[in-house]
């Protein structure tokens, strides 16, 4: 069995290479390449970001929800009924297709006291898990739906007919049909009145099956056994045709698709690995092998990963087929992330059915060796496969040999199916790498659309919904995906857990735990002029220059499609020119001196760059501009030099185009509302013109048309600009479960004094008494700080010289000033600092103040101070005074730690060797 780490590389077959490690380093091993793998892919990942995001609270959605029901989980759609039906806890609903406000019909399915009962007894929540969810909605014919709900952790399944909209009131087993606990991941299909399910089979969940349920028909299941199925989570089934036109008339097939524990990849965890399981719909099992089991069940593994990166996508959520008119267009989009959740990226990796069949056809298969006596491996098979090929459904060869179903396959076949249900060969996606990457987005659903556009091409416009109630709209264009916008379907931060799609009603209809929500598929309506219309590049919308609206093409008569404009390559240019507003038009804004002021600019685009200008230059970061979050720019302290003209560019690259488009969104006139002058200045009249050449700032709102695209040019190169450099700024929409634009950092240039100027030189009496007012408050402040930090220096040097904090020149200063009885011992106190007081000068004084008997031993005492030796000494520069009372040999009652540094004996080093 091959080694598995994410950080393999795939192969052109899919296969994984794996470095060689030990059997003690492997772990550690595969651990450390995935910790550099999560640090590479969350730094140089790559990831989408949507264009536009829309509030929820500024969408005019339509929800529904009932008082006390909860799990609006389980989405059936009727296209002939126009309703929707809806399985919640304990209910279902009928509501009506158009409006799912309206509810048309509603039907209780309580638990039984006795079921109830029987689920606590078991350690279930009486509350919460012991209750009926319905999980299984499936149109059986005109007249019924058969339903399935938890029910206490008893399965149960019954009819419910549309015309009274009411229960048989005949309950069958459900075990196998649903799941036992209703947070199991199951999945279920009806194909012509059978119902195929993937889900537990038992209470604890421990043995999953893939079953058929008939009236008509005998079950069907798997095999019980690892090598089928280990420990899967089922997401998806669906059946595909084969259609009238099969050449080698082989029969309708059921995928089921499930991430399932990896038994052909070592690791030192549970791994898992994202497959697709084949059945053909008419398998009855075999004769004697495989009796009442799936003849046909084979499974491959989905690829979905990132080559310049190594990394894969371990983990499908959802699965979508997007069926086309020819059964070859059918395309498979699964929704994907990694095991480790903390990488925060997700993928959308989009399959062909052609090559899918191929691998279920042709591909290899694997099987079991044991290495050692002691381990089994999954190996490549290389033996002679046996014919009939095993799994495949009956064909027109097959009953050529008289093999008209599976129960006159041989038994070789079935027993080579029995022991070989894994294929080696991977699914891969297209172009081998995924259509679209996200980051710190988790998908959960995801429904697909093809939508023709103007230009007589068909695209693929992908939903995908979040697990933080958020759906992302994007459109494949050439290859590459476009994020048109994202919306907030549910108030709360909850996981969307169904989504899906009626073309007929162009909505999107997204289930969850507290309700059901209704959106448009687009809404072309909130694009306010012709530059957002197109940038959006979304196929749903176009410009209607007549009206000079966006309007949705699918709501649009015939004969106006013509005359409309779209490019979902994003070329504004095709937009119609648009009038420039004059300067005359501009917001005025006055504020006073030295406070601020703020200029509002909303940018709707996250993908555009905003560019402020104040008389045509181009801010700086060397301006005391700054701009705040989401409103605009914010001027701190306003001076005589900010007055002028501002203005609010919009940039947007537009890749499709290979352009770059501006516009003006918001422009200011900034003023001084200068305070009254004096009485013997009234004669001076001082006037602040603005140059002519200086550009116009717009205060139009972008909910205008006239003002919403004052100038439209394209450059031929990428955004830049040689005198800023702008990132994409915050949009207005700051709801946490939206995506966070990246953050905005606006460099600022320098501002221009726009004082007219006179070419003879300035008039003694022309200057603003403005800047004189300034100048002269500064330099007052200047000065009355000035002295207050003098006057705190000098008090905090006094206070720290009075507590003998500072050194001997302030000592000296301090015992100066503190009294005579202090300057007597002068000299004592510069001999004993100094370390140098001579023998007769201390025997001099000390015959002068006092005499003393010891004279000798003073004499020896104070000899010593000589002594350059190692010697231990009292301090006396200590910051303390010494004072020397030869005649009290107590310590001095009014400076008890003053130093006598004449009285105290020395300790010498050598004492010991003297004595």
């Amino acid at each position: 069995m091959n080694q598995y780490s994410l950080a393999d590389v795939m192969t052109d077959k899919g296969n994984f290479t794996v470095p060689k490690l030990s059997e003690s380093n492997m772990g550690f091993g595969v651990l450390g390449v995935f910790l550099g793998l999560l640090l590479e892919v969350s730094t140089h990942g790559p990831h989408g970001v949507p264009r536009t995001s829309w509030r929820h609270q500024d969408l005019d959605l339509m929800e529904f929800s009932e008082p006390g029901i909860f799990n609006y989980s389980t989405l059936l759609l009727s296209e002939e009924r126009d309703a929707l039906y809806v399985g919640a806890r304990e209910a279902i609903f009928e509501l009506s297709k158009k409006n799912v406000t309206v509810r048309n019909k509603k039907v209780q399915w309580p638990v039984t006291e006795i079921s109830m009962n029987m689920c606590t007894l078991k350690g279930k929540s009486k509350e919460r898990e012991c209750l009926n969810y319905i999980r299984v909605l499936q149109a059986v014919d005109d007249t019924r739906l058969y339903v399935c709900g938890t029910h206490a952790f008893q399965p149960q399944c019954d009819y419910l007919y549309f015309g009274n909209f009411s229960l048989h009131g005949k309950p069958e087993d459900g075990r196998g049909k649903c799941s036992f606990d209703p947070s199991q991941s199951f999945t279920t299909v009806m194909a012509d009145g059978v119902l195929y399910s993937g889900t537990a089979y038992n209470f604890l969940g421990s043995e999953p099956i893939i079953s058929r349920y008939s009236p008509t028909q005998s079950l069907l299941r798997t095999e019980y056994s690892t090598s089928w199925l280990n420990e899967p989570s089922f997401v998806f089934a669906d059946v595909i045709r084969e259609g009238e036109n099969g050449a080698d008339g082989e029969d309708d097939k059921i995928y089921f698709f499930f991430t399932e524990v990896s038994v052909e990849y070592e690791f030192f965890g549970k791994l898992f690995i994202p497959r697709v399981a084949r059945v053909c719909k008419g398998d009855l099992g075999g004769q004697r092998t495989l009796q009442k089991k799936w003849t046909s069940f084979l499974k491959a593994k989905l690829v979905c990963s990132m080559p310049e990166l190594n990394f894969v996508f371990n983990v499908v959520h959802d699965v979508f087929i997007l069926k086309g008119t020819d059964r070859k267009d059918t395309v498979i989009y699964g929704v994907f992330t990694s095991q480790w959740g903390n990488v925060g990226l997700s993928a959308v990796c989009a399959y062909e059915i052609k090559d899918v069949e191929d691998v279920f056809s042709k591909g290899k298969y694997m099987q079991k060796a044991t290495v050692e006596q002691s381990h089994t491996k999954w190996v490549r098979y290389n033996g002679i496969t046996p014919t009939p090929r095993p799994g495949a459904c009956i064909n027109n060869q097959m009953r050529l040999q008289n093999i008209n179903n599976s129960l006159h396959l041989p038994d070789k076949t079935l027993q080579f199916v029995k022991d070989h249900p894994l294929l080696e060969d991977p699914i891969l996606p297209i172009h081998n790498r995924p259509r679209l990457i996200t980051k710190d987005v988790n998908y959960t659903q995801i429904v697909v659309e093809r939508v023709q556009a103007l230009d007589k091409i068909t695209y693929d416009v992908i939903f995908t919904g979040t697990d933080k109630g958020v759906l992302h709209k994007s459109v494949l264009v050439e290859d590459e995906v476009h994020i048109v916008e994202e919306i907030q379907l549910l108030k709360n931060a909850e996981p969307i857990k169904n989504l899906l799609l009626s073309s007929e009603t162009q909505s999107l209809y997204a289930g969850s735990d507290v309700g059901v929500v209704q959106s448009p598929t687009a809404f072309c309506g909130r694009y306010s002029s012709c530059v957002d219309c197109i940038l959006a590049r979304d196929p749903y919308c176009a410009w209607h220059p007549t009206n000079a609206t966006c309007v949705n093409i699918f709501d649009t008569a015939s004969q106006t499609l013509r005359g409309l404009i779209q490019s979902l390559k994003g070329d504004a240019n095709m937009c119609p020119a648009v009038s420039v507003l004059s300067q005359k038009d501009y917001k005025h804004v006055a504020v006073k001196l030295g406070s601020s002021a703020e200029l509002p600019c909303l940018v709707h685009s996250n993908l555009a760059q905003v560019m402020w200008k104040s008389n045509d230059s181009v801010l700086t970061e060397a301006s005391r501009f700054h701009l705040i979050a989401e409103n605009g720019l914010l001027i701190y302290s306003v001076a005589p030099e900010d007055q002028g003209y501002y203005e609010c560019w919009s940039v947007e690259w537009s890749p499709a185009a290979g352009k770059n488009f501006s516009r003006l969104l918001a422009g200011y006139t900034l003023t001084l509302d200068l305070p009254p002058r004096p009485p013997h200045q009234a004669g001076h009249v001082v006037t602040t013109a603005l140059g002519g050449h200086e550009a116009a700032t717009t205060g139009a709102a972008e909910g205008k048309v006239e003002t919403e695209r004052a100038a439209l040019t394209s450059a031929l190169a990428p955004p830049s600009f040689t005198a800023a450099t702008v990132l994409p700024p915050s949009p207005p929409q700051t709801d946490a479960s939206l995506t966070p634009p990246p953050s905005i950092t606006v460099k600022l240039q320098p501002k221009v004094n726009l004082l007219p100027t006179n070419s003879k030189g300035p008039h003694p009496d022309s200057r603003d008494p403005s800047a004189e007012y300034l100048q002269h408050n500064n330099t007052a402040a200047l000065l009355f700080l000035f002295l207050l930090f003098f006057l705190l220096f000098m008090a905090a040097l006094v206070y720290n010289c009075y507590m003998q904090y500072l050194p001997a020149p302030c000592l000296r200063l301090r015992a100066t000033l503190l009294g005579s009885h202090k300057s007597a011992h002068q000299p004592e106190y510069r001999a004993c600092e100094a370390g140098l007081i001579e023998t007769s000068a201390i025997e001099k004084i000390n015959m002068a103040e006092q005499p003393t008997q010891n004279g000798s031993q003073t004499t020896q005492n104070l000899r010593a101070l000589r002594d350059t030796g190692y010697e231990t000494e009292p301090e006396c520069g200590n910051g303390r005074v010494p004072s020397l009372s030869f005649g009290d040999e107590s310590p001095s009652k009014e400076k008890p730690f003053d130093v006598d540094c004449g009285s105290q004996d020395i300790q010498y080093a050598d004492a010991d060797a003297e004595a």
